[in-house]
């Protein structure tokens, strides 16, 4: 069992920057892929960006290119999303999630997910 916890969101103005982390509970951190997805009010879950878990292999959704980075940290069993240029349309609930195997960018291929963290960029 994996235990992801969020953090790092908040409310922000548009252009502005944001660092996500995304914490977990196990040693074995380094084996598992993780994402990154968003929540906005009355939309689906959505992807926006993945991690290997050797950090060599990364995925992001076109929204978003250029704009977020995801890196990790395995010895602090740590994933982070940095978020830069950030537009009103950004705002959502961010979830990560993690899955033993390769980096995908379906929601119901991830096993494991943190409870979220919002993020909200005001105009």
């Amino acid at each position: 069992q994996v235990q992801l916890v969020e953090s790092g969101g908040g409310l922000v103005q548009a252009g502005g920057s944001l660092r996500l982390s995304c914490a977990a509970s196990t040693r074995t951190f380094s084996n598992y892929a993780v994402g990154w997805f968003r929540q906005a009010p009355g939309k689906e879950r959505e992807f926006v960006a993945a991690i290997s878990w050797s950090a060599g292999n990364t995925d992001y959704a076109d929204s978003v290119k250029g704009r977020f980075t995801i890196s990790r940290d395995n010895p602090k069993n740590t994933v982070y999303l940095q978020m830069n240029s950030l537009k009103p349309e950004d705002t959502a609930v961010y979830y990560c999630a993690a899955r033993f195997d390769f980096v995908g960018t379906r929601v119901n291929i991830y096993d494991y997910w943190g409870q979220g963290t919002q993020v909200t960029v005001s105009s």
